[in-house]
């Protein structure tokens, strides 16, 4: 924020991702230069994965958005200032070349130094920096020579930063590209991707999207600037797969028409390390961004994710567990148990080799130790035995020990999520909390005390945070947030919301991430036509007090979204998850 926001500030709110986004995305740069071990680029994806489910709502909004009131200022403060800049500027950096790319920043911030700028200042920058390789500049444009390759960043025809990007920030939502291959010929469609029903209004909207490809012939990444609605590559040679938006550097999602899904099932099932963790982290994604609108089976969605018996990288594990985790928990939100408790089995089933291989300890690199931290706290609360013997023998240790023992951190989460259960547990940690000085190990405890399944427990964590006295009025919306995504606990939390909305609003101001946070973990994963009532007259009677809300059309919008998925696909889980057991046996 020294350099985007202090030394160069935005002129106004309607461009903070000028500061948000930047130093977002400098902060992921700056960390992989000066500690390269860390890999943090492989967690930059997931930020993009995370914006992208909201970016894809109606009431998303541009990167760049109009705004006048107070409310709509610190509404401005969400997902798409900070992460969707992010993303897109490192679309950007990945399209004209690292090199380019600084030289185009530290440009903007000697000119604009103490200064305030627009959207526009930023592309200007960058459209007057060329590479040294022979390009001259023309108006702002980077050109080449006849003799420059044609495998280059520019196609022959120069590159107009500013027309590029600007359909990326004056636009809200990404593309949807959607690739048929016919021999050797490559036909690329865009339209503005949306969740809902196929028979969704065409926005029209159309960006210059910076294609990237390798296929089963080449590993060398191959690119082509789409600007058109349909295009055709014509490829050297016929090819058995294709995978575009390599490393998932681009903001936008793929569909592969006719085979093109089997194609690369067959290769993540037959070879999935040919391509890199980030790929197959998005085929996973993608695959089930594509369920919601229609253009593929939630069966071959699945049959897809079934690879990941095999898979040991974090980014590919976490993206299944994102796309996985949420199907059980609207099945919770409905009375569906016996089918909810196949799937949570299924899912077991599935990581059981990654989950058995984790060690009890601290060892191993970031990504290694995110990954078990995550894998044991999965299995313990689904309750695979192997796993919950060995966190209630570490909790007895611990316990008997005063809490003075020191656990390894990472099975940490694990250990409290078991240990919470009993009642005698939930009480012991609760007074640990009063006594800890470690922030981490609060946070820990926090979570695991919103986890039990105790609702008079839950109930009185509920308004003793909300107290502000013991545990401090800035964790409640992460209690409130964690209590409500508990099976036995949501709606609990979202009784809690209504009857205070007061003095909520009063503590945490309208539009502030807080109120946010706490609306949309309370509610955006109802399933059915009675709770999207309760929310939509809740709110609605809100009047000035928060109907007009960002957080409250986007949680409608999902809710109903939700109502969709489950009435659409449900009922084809159920029968998929039987054959798979079918095969098991």
């Amino acid at each position: 924020h020294q350099w985007f926001g202090n030394l160069v500030t935005m002129e106004w709110w309607n461009d903070l991702w000028l500061n948000e986004g930047f130093a977002k995305f400098m902060e992921f740069v700056s960390v992989s230069v000066t500690h390269p071990e860390l890999k943090v680029e492989d967690y930059f994806f997931g930020k993009c994965f995370n914006v992208m489910e909201v970016d894809a709502l109606n009431s998303s909004h541009p990167v760049s958005t109009p705004v006048v009131k107070p409310a709509q200022i610190r509404e401005m403060f969400d997902e798409v200032s900070y992460e969707k800049g992010a993303c897109i500027l490192n679309m950007l950096r990945d399209y004209i070349s690292a090199d380019a790319f600084k030289s185009g920043i530290v440009q903007y911030l000697q000119k604009y130094s103490y200064r305030n700028t627009r959207n526009e200042d930023l592309w200007n920058s960058m459209a007057s920096i060329c590479p040294t390789d022979g390009s001259e500049r023309t108006d702002g444009f980077c050109s080449r020579g006849p003799h420059s390759s044609s495998t280059s960043h520019w196609r022959q025809e120069g590159l107009d930063v500013k027309t590029m990007m600007n359909t990326w920030t004056l636009q809200k939502g990404f593309p949807l590209i959607t690739v048929t291959v016919r021999g050797r010929n490559v036909h690329m469609k865009q339209e503005h991707y949306t969740k809902g029903p196929e028979d969704t209004a065409e926005t029209g909207y159309l960006w210059h999207v910076p294609l990237t490809f390798i296929t089963s012939k080449s590993n060398s990444v191959q690119r082509f600037l789409l600007k058109t609605k349909t295009d055709v590559l014509i490829l050297p040679e016929e090819v058995e797969w294709i995978k575009f938006n390599v490393g998932m550097n681009g903001y936008y999602i793929v569909h592969y028409e006719d085979d093109g899904w089997d194609s690369l099932t067959g290769l993540l099932k037959g070879a999935h390390t040919t391509i890199s963790s980030n790929d197959r982290a998005s085929l996973i994604n993608n695959a089930f961004q594509l369920v919601s609108n229609g253009k593929l089976s939630i069966e071959k969605a699945l049959d897809l994710a079934l690879y990941l018996r095999r898979e040991t990288e974090i980014m590919p594990v976490f993206q299944g567990l994102n796309e996985l985790i949420p199907m059980y928990k609207l099945m919770e939100k409905r009375d569906m148990k016996e089918v909810e408790n196949q799937f949570k089995a299924f899912l077991i089933r599935l990581l059981r080799d990654l989950i058995d291989k984790q060690t009890w300890t601290d060892e191993g690199s970031v990504s290694q130790r995110m990954l078990r931290t995550e894998l044991l706290l999965l299995a313990c609360v689904r309750k695979y035995q192997p796993c919950v013997q060995r966190a209630e023998a570490y909790f007895r240790e611990w316990k008997e020990a005063d809490g003075n023992l020191s656990l390894p951190s990472d099975v940490t989460l694990a250990v409290f999520a078991v240990g919470v259960q009993n009642p005698e547990g939930w009480d012991f940690l609760y007074r640990k909390y009063q006594s800890s000085l470690s922030t981490s190990e609060k946070n820990k405890i926090e979570f695991a005390l919103s986890i039990s399944q105790d609702k008079n427990k839950l109930q009185w964590l509920l308004d003793e945070s909300f107290k502000g006295d013991v545990i401090k009025i800035q964790e409640f919306p992460y209690i409130l947030g964690a209590v409500g995504r508990n099976p036995v606990g949501y709606p609990l939390a979202w009784q809690f919301l209504r009857e205070n909305w007061d003095k909520l609003i009063e503590k945490f101001e309208l539009g502030s991430t807080s109120l946010t946070h706490m609306v949309i973990r309370t509610t955006s994963q109802f399933s059915t036509r009675a709770r999207l009532e309760e929310v939509k007259e809740f709110f609605g009677s809100l009047k000035e007090k928060g109907s007009q809300l960002r957080c409250v059309q986007q949680t409608i919008e999902t809710i109903g979204e939700n109502i969709r998925w489950m009435d659409k696909n449900f009922e084809k889980i159920r029968v998929w998850l039987q054959s798979q057991e079918l095969e098991l046996l």
